[in-house]
C-alpha cells in the first residue's frame, strides 16, 4: 500500500483536495481508501468523500499522530485483508502532526509499504495569524512537509499569497512549495498530483509530540434529529448562514483572532447543506450537496478554535442552534452531547476510537 498524508491546519481545504485526488485517482483505476480523522466526536466528511471505487473510514474522538495509534493500526490492517487498496490517502486533524503519522504507520507492521511524499497544505489568508496564534504548532506542521501547498489562491490576493510564500519557504527551505486552488482541476493543481507520484524521503524524527497540548485549541461536537416540516433547499441554507455568523460573533468577542473550523450540516432525504467558517474575519462558506441526503434527518455541528475556552465555546454553540432551531420551528431531539478533547490530559494514554465506515460500490 502507498500511502498519502494530507495535512495542514483547520480549515487549509484539505476535504476539498483530498476529494479530488481520490477521484483521479479512482478513475485511473486505482483502488483508494480514506482516512478522515476528526479530532470530535462527530463525522462530518466520510460519506461526502465517499464515491464508487472509492472506501472511506472516519476515526472519531481523537487525533491518530498522538492518541489513536491503536485505532489507526485496526483500521489499517483490516483495509489490507479485506480491501486491498493500491493507495491509501490519510486526513489528518487539522491540529495532527503529518511526519507523526509516518513514523507510526512504518512500525505497525503491514506489507509492501511505501509513502508518497508528506503534504501540508496552508491559507494564505489566515497563515500569519496562525503564526501568532499558535506558533510552535504551526512550525512543526510546516518543517515536517516534503510538499507545502498554498491553497485557495482564487480567493487571496496575490501579495498575500507572496507573503504566505516567503514565511514558508524560510520555515523549510527543502519542501516544494505549490500554489493553487483545490477547487479546480487545472494545471496547477496537476502538479500537485505528479509530485505525489514519486517516492517521499524521511525525515529525522524529533521527540514525539502531543498535538492536542501544543495547538491550544478547543473543540466541541454535537448532534441534533430534526423533524423539519417541509424544509427547502434555501431555507437550509438561510439555517446554516445565520448560525454560523452568529457562532463566528460571538466566538470572536472572546477571542477577536481566532482561527480553527466551524462545520454545520443539515442533511435531509434529498439532499445535504455544507457550511463552514474558519476564521473571525472569513466570510462563511455554504455547499449544497445534491444527492447526499439521509433517512434521516440530522443537524451535525464539529468546531474547533483556538484559545477560546471551552466551557464558552459550547455555550455559544449550543445557544446558537437551539434559538434557531426554535425561531425556524423546526422539532429536534438532541442526540449527542460529549465535551470531547477539551483537557489535554485525558489524551496521555491511547484510546479505542469509534470507526465509520462508508463504502458505495461501482
Amino acid at each position: 500500500m502507498k500511502f498519502m498524508i494530507i495535512g495542514g491546519f483547520l480549515g487549509s481545504g484539505k476535504t476539498t483536495t483530498i476529494r479530488r485526488i481520490s477521484r483521479q485517482l479512482s478513475s485511473a483505476g486505482k483502488k483508494t481508501a480514506i482516512i478522515v480523522n476528526e479530532i470530535g466526536e462527530i463525522g462530518l466528511d466520510g460519506d461526502i468523500l465517499t464515491s464508487p471505487g472509492i472506501v472511506t473510514e472516519e476515526l472519531t474522538s481523537g487525533c491518530i499522530c498522538c492518541t489513536l495509534r491503536i485505532s489507526m493500526q485496526y483500521t489499517l490492517q483490516t483495509l489490507e485483508e479485506e480491501y486491498a487498496p493500491d493507495i491509501v490517502i490519510i486526513e489528518p486533524t487539522g491540529i495532527a502532526f503529518p511526519g507523526q503519522i509516518r513514523e507510526e504507520i512504518e512500525t505497525m507492521g503491514l506489507t509492501e509499504l511505501s509513502f508518497a511524499p508528506v503534504v501540508t497544505l496552508v491559507d494564505p489568508g489566515r497563515f500569519g495569524t496562525e503564526a501568532k496564534e499558535i506558533p510552535k504548532f504551526i512550525e512543526t506542521q510546516i518543517r515536517e512537509a516534503e510538499i507545502l501547498c498554498i491553497n485557495k489562491i482564487d480567493i487571496t490576493p496575490a501579495e498575500t499569497v507572496l507573503a504566505a510564500e516567503k514565511m514558508l519557504r524560510e520555515m523549510n527551505p527543502e519542501a516544494r512549495v505549490l500554489k493553487f486552488s483545490a477547487k479546480y482541476e487545472d494545471e496547477q493543481f496537476e502538479k500537485l498530483l505528479l509530485h505525489l507520484a514519486v517516492p517521499g524521503f524521511k525525515k529525522p524524527s524529533e521527540e514525539k509530540k502531543n498535538s492536542i497540548e501544543l495547538s491550544e485549541v478547543s473543540t466541541y461536537s454535537t448532534l441534533y434529529t430534526l423533524r423539519p416540516q417541509g424544509l427547502n433547499p434555501e431555507e437550509s441554507k438561510h439555517f446554516i448562514e445565520k448560525s454560523l455568523r452568529t457562532i463566528q460573533n460571538k466566538v470572536r468577542e472572546i477571542n477577536p483572532e481566532f482561527v480553527g473550523h466551524v462545520k454545520l450540516s443539515m442533511k435531509l432525504p434529498e439532499f445535504t447543506i455544507k457550511g463552514s467558517v474558519t476564521s473571525s474575519k472569513e466570510v462563511p462558506q455554504i455547499e449544497f450537496v445534491p444527492g447526499r441526503g439521509s433517512e434521516k434527518t440530522e443537524l451535525r455541528l464539529l468546531s474547533a478554535v483556538t484559545k477560546t475556552p471551552k466551557n464558552k465555546l459550547i455555550e455559544v454553540i449550543e445557544s446558537t442552534l437551539v434559538e434557531n432551531l426554535g425561531k425556524s420551528g423546526i422539532a429536534f431531539e438532541k442526540e449527542v452531547d460529549r465535551h470531547d478533547t477539551g483537557n489535554p490530559g485525558e489524551y496521555k494514554n491511547e484510546q479505542i476510537c469509534r470507526v465509520n465506515i462508508y463504502r458505495k460500490e461501482k
